[in-house]
């Protein structure tokens, strides 16, 4: 399980006063009118709803059945709905909106694109249309599964740059690693670019949700060799078997390819990547001290044969 970071769990507490005090969502008469807002809400469901029971409603607002029953109890003696028997079971009731409720309802949907567009209007339209997008993405983010599918791809435009941001990123935040690395990873990628034999080398990205969260490349080595090069898994998705899975597609390549094993370059720092080649079966063959990013690093060649 990955534990969200105090600094981001505080700046989306932040957001959320900011943003429930700019709408007036704790204000004791939410939009100027009698209620608040989660009798607002729910009174929102009902008018969009061809009939609804109280147990969908509380399913569809999230609220508290007692409390959802006081509020449906307040409009019943305000006159805003109506309950009528279910025709699908006699036990339980519908809700609709009666005609009074239609013109409560329509008054405080006026109020409420009143609100939003007195607080989009002094931006302007680039910015109105930054903040709509930002918004849609905390949507699809928030609904998404927590565990959502990762796919894995071959590479395309664009996809070498964030290989090599992502590594001089990474390396440098979690091992101090200097620019020499990132002038490193960007002549591989180059490289193999340039050279490119699709039927002898492969680039997987893996990607979810649209958003990239890791790398590996099988390029040609020397000799009967292929080389595993720039393997990276982002810290949100560690812990799934991700990397074993694009270790695994460099090996099941290589063997299709016609290759008599694989080899790779990485740092005895680099723990759970050396776990993963391990369990894939390859053997650390040399390790030599090296300075080439840092001091006090070590490097390693394993070697994989079939």
């Amino acid at each position: 399980m990955i534990n969200a970071l105090p600094e981001q769990v505080a700046a989306i507490r932040r957001f959320s006063r900011f943003y429930t005090r700019r709408i007036g969502a704790m204000d004791a008469a939410y939009l100027g009118g009698p209620y608040v807002l989660a009798e607002v809400r729910a009174l929102y469901e009902i008018a969009h709803a061809d009939g609804v029971t109280p147990k969908a409603l509380a399913e569809l607002t999230g609220l508290d059945p007692g409390y959802l029953s006081r509020i449906l109890g307040r409009f019943d003696r305000d006159g805003l709905t109506l309950r009528q028997r279910s025709a699908q079971d006699g036990r339980s009731v519908t809700l609709r909106l009666t005609d009074r409720g239609r013109q409560v309802f329509g008054e405080l949907q006026m109020r409420s694109d009143g609100l939003v567009e007195d607080l989009i209007a002094p931006l302007p339209d680039k910015a109105r249309a930054r903040l709509t997008a930002a918004m849609a993405g905390i949507e699809q983010l928030m609904a998404a599964p927590a565990r959502s599918e990762i796919i894995l791809r071959q590479h395309r435009a664009g996809d070498m740059g964030w290989v090599i941001w992502r590594h001089a990123v990474t390396y440098a935040r979690d091992f101090g690693y200097d620019g020499r690395f990132e002038a490193m990873v960007a002549r591989i990628a180059a490289d193999f670019i340039e050279g490119f034999d699709p039927m002898r080398e492969r680039c997987w990205i893996a990607e979810r949700e649209g958003e990239i969260v890791g790398s590996v490349f099988l390029a040609k080595g020397d000799g009967d060799e292929a080389k595993l090069r720039l393997f990276l898994i982002e810290a949100s998705v560690r812990g799934r078997g991700l990397g074993k899975r694009l270790v695994a597609e460099c090996v099941a390549f290589a063997r299709s390819a016609g290759y008599g094993g694989i080899n790779l370059w990485t740092q005895s720092n680099l723990i759970a990547a050396r776990a993963v080649y391990a369990g894939a079966g390859f053997a650390l063959i040399e390790s030599r001290p090296h300075r080439q990013w840092g001091p006090d690093l070590v490097g390693e060649t394993w070697r994989l044969r079939f």
